[in-house]
C-alpha cells in the first residue's frame, strides 16, 4: 500500500461561526481559529478542514458563496486568512477549505447576470428550463425542502436548487463553468492552502433529460438517480485533477452521500486520478423512516456495525476510507451512538473515539467531539437557525404529516442545529465563545462540559483524544495495517484486529449500558500490552466481563517478543 501523508493525519473540523469570536459580535471568525491554533496542536490534530469562509449572504451559513475569491468580511479579511495559513503551517497543521460548486449563490455575480435575460453570456453557468404545463419542469423536491425549482418572472423559466431557493444549481456542462472552477481552485492552491473538502462533489453532473423522480411516499419526486453520481461525474473529477490536483501536493476528501462501495472504489481508487477519499454517510443515515432523517427511533446497532464492517472490508487495498461520526450536518455523536446522560457521556464518548481511530482510514474530529460535547435539545422553534430544520418544521406540520410536539422532538435528536452551537471553551460567560450575544444560543451544560476543565483533568475526553492521536503517529498498524471483523453478531461488542507485519492490535467495544462479555482470542491471552482503556482495566484474562460502554486496545509485536 502506498505511504501518503493524509493517511496518516488526523483532520479536524471547524464551524466557523460557532468556533470563537474574536471581537465580540457573537459570530466566529478567522482571528479567533488563530487564537485557538495552540490548543487544536496540544490535541495532536495536524489538518484543518475549515467550513465556508467565502463571501455569503448566509441563506445555509456560508454554503451559499456570492464570491469565490473574497473573504466572508465578518469572519475577516484575506490578510486574516493568509496569517491562518502562515500560523497553522508554523504549527505543522495544514488547512483544507471547503469547495462549493455544486451551487452558488443567487446574489453571485453569474447568476445575477444569468437571470437578466435568455440570451445573457451568463445565462448557461445555470440549469434553466421553461414551465411544463405552467408548473415545474419536473416533480423534484430539494434537500430543504420545498419543490427543487424556482421561478423567475423575469424570463418566465424556471432554475434548478437542489438546496435552497438561494443556491441555484451551477451548469457543469458548460465548459466555461468548469474551467471558471478550476482557475478559482489554482489560486487558493497557489496561496497556499493544503487541500479541500468537497460539498455534495457527487451531485454535480445531471441526467440532462431531467424526468420526474419515484415519490417513495414523500411529497415530492427524488431526484437522487438523475443528480447523484450522474453521467459525467467521473469525467469532471478527472478533468479537475488534471486542470488543478495533480499540480499540487493536497488532500482531497469528497461529500458524497448514497455512495457505493463500487461508486467509492471510483472516486477514490489509487489509480483513478480523481479523489483521495470521500466521505459515505451510510452508518449515519436512517434506515426505515418514510420521511428520511426526521424520526426519533434510537439507531439500530447490529446495521450500524455491518456498515462500518463492510466499508472496512470492502475498501481494503482499493481506496482509502475516511472516519467521522459527527460532523456540522449530523446531531452530536455522543447523543447518537454513544450516551449522553452524565452516568455514561465520558464513557462512551471515549469508547466511541476508539472505536473510530483504531480503524483503517483518516480520522475526522468534529469541533468539541473532544469534549464529548452533546445535542442542545432545544425545545422551541425560535431558538433554532439551521434552514433545513426551520423549513421542515413548518412543511410537515402544515400538511399534517407529524404533530408540531413530534416535530420539535425530531429537531432536538436529529437537527443540524445541534452540532451547531457555540464550542464551550470555558464555564464562564456565553461559554468563552464570545463577549457579546452570540448567533445561536449556548449549550446549558457548558459549565460542566468545557475544555479548559478537560485541559486540567488528565483523564479527561480531551486527553483521551489526545493519546488516540498520538497512539496513531506511533504504531503504523493503526495507520496500515489490515482489518479483520471479530463478534460480527454480538449485540453489544463491536471488536477487530488490525495486522501489520509483527504487529497486531485488538480494539474491544461494549456500545450498550450493560455488562458484556467476550473471550479475548488467545493470542492475546499472553504477553499483549494495553495500550488505552477508557475504564483504567489492568486485567485483561482469558474472559472479559465488560463494564457499559468499556472500550481497550491491546497490541502485541511478535518481534518484541523473539
Amino acid at each position: 500500500m502506498k505511504k501518503n501523508w493524509w493517511k496518516e493525519s488526523v483532520v479536524y473540523q471547524i464551524y466557523p461561526r460557532s468556533f470563537k469570536d474574536s471581537n465580540g459580535d457573537g459570530i466566529g471568525d478567522i482571528p479567533g481559529i488563530i487564537e485557538k491554533l495552540d490548543y487544536l496542536k496540544e490535541l495532536g490534530v495536524n489538518v484543518l478542514w475549515i467550513s465556508p469562509m467565502l463571501e455569503s449572504p448566509q441563506d445555509d451559513n456560508g454554503y451559499d458563496i456570492s464570491d469565490y475569491r473574497r473573504i466572508y468580511n465578518e469572519y475577516g479579511t484575506m490578510e486574516d486568512y493568509e496569517k491562518l495559513l502562515e500560523e497553522a503551517h508554523k504549527r505543522g497543521i495544514k488547512i483544507l477549505m471547503d469547495l462549493v460548486v455544486n451551487h452558488t449563490s443567487d446574489e453571485h455575480n453569474w447568476f445575477i447576470e444569468s437571470r437578466k435575460s435568455k440570451d445573457n453570456p451568463y445565462r448557461d453557468y445555470y440549469i434553466w428550463r421553461n414551465p411544463v404545463n405552467g408548473k415545474e419542469p419536473n416533480n423534484w423536491g430539494s434537500v430543504f425542502g420545498g419543490p427543487a425549482w424556482e421561478y423567475d418572472p423575469q424570463t418566465e423559466m424556471y432554475y434548478l436548487h437542489l438546496f435552497s431557493r438561494k443556491q441555484p444549481d451551477l451548469n457543469w456542462e458548460n465548459e466555461k463553468v468548469r474551467q471558471e472552477v478550476y482557475d478559482m481552485m489554482n489560486f487558493w492552491c497557489e496561496k497556499g492552502i493544503d487541500g479541500f473538502r468537497m460539498d455534495v462533489i457527487s451531485m454535480i453532473s445531471k441526467d440532462q433529460s431531467y424526468p420526474d423522480g419515484e415519490m417513495n411516499g414523500g411529497l415530492y419526486g427524488d431526484f437522487g438517480p438523475y443528480c447523484v453520481h450522474g453521467p459525467r461525474i467521473h469525467e469532471f473529477l478527472q478533468e479537475m485533477n488534471r486542470e488543478v490536483l495533480s499540480r499540487y501536493d493536497v488532500m482531497t476528501v469528497g461529500e458524497t452521500s448514497g455512495v457505493t462501495i463500487e461508486e467509492a472504489q471510483k472516486y477514490a481508487g489509487e489509480d483513478r486520478n480523481e479523489l483521495n477519499m470521500v466521505f459515505q454517510f451510510e452508518h449515519v443515515e436512517d434506515q426505515g423512516s418514510d420521511h428520511g432523517k426526521w424520526a426519533t427511533e434510537k439507531y439500530d446497532f447490529r446495521e450500524f456495525k455491518k456498515v462500518m464492517i463492510k466499508w472496512q472490508e470492502e475498501l481494503a487495498g482499493k481506496a482509502w476510507n475516511s472516519l467521522f461520526l459527527g460532523n456540522h450536518d449530523q446531531p452530536r455523536s455522543v447523543s447518537r451512538f454513544g450516551n449522553d446522560n452524565p452516568a455514561y457521556r465520558e464513557t462512551s464518548a471515549k469508547m466511541l473515539a476508539t472505536c473510530l481511530h483504531m480503524m483503517q482510514g483518516t480520522p475526522y474530529v468534529y469541533q468539541g467531539e473532544e469534549l464529548g460535547m452533546t445535542n442542545a435539545y432545544f425545545t422551541e422553534l425560535k431558538d433554532y437557525r439551521d434552514i433545513e430544520s426551520i423549513q421542515y418544521f413548518h412543511e410537515y406540520t402544515e400538511a399534517g404529516i407529524y404533530t408540531p410536539e413530534y416535530m420539535m422532538k425530531c429537531l432536538m435528536l436529529r437537527g443540524r442545529d445541534n452540532a451547531r452551537t457555540p464550542m464551550q471553551w470555558e464555564d464562564s460567560h456565553q461559554a468563552g465563545f464570545t463577549e457579546g450575544t452570540p448567533w445561536i444560543r449556548v449549550n446549558s451544560n457548558y459549565k460542566e462540559i468545557n475544555a479548559k476543565q478537560q485541559l486540567s483533568d488528565p483523564d479527561s475526553i480531551f486527553h483521551y483524544y489526545q493519546k488516540l492521536i498520538r497512539l496513531r503517529k506511533e504504531k503504523p498498524v493503526i495507520v496500515y495495517g489490515t482489518f479483520e471483523a471479530l463478534y460480527r453478531d454480538h449485540d453489544q461488542i463491536f471488536a477487530y484486529t488490525r495486522t501489520l507485519e509483527g504487529e497486531k492490535l485488538l480494539t474491544v467495544c461494549n456500545f450498550s449500558e450493560h455488562v458484556a462479555e467476550m473471550e479475548i482470542p488467545e493470542e492475546f491471552q499472553k504477553k499483549a500490552e494495553c495500550l488505552i482503556t477508557n475504564l483504567g482495566r489492568k486485567d485483561f484474562g482469558k474472559k472479559v466481563i465488560l463494564k457499559p460502554y468499556e472500550a481497550f486496545v491491546l497490541y502485541r509485536n511478535q518481534e518484541d517478543e523473539k
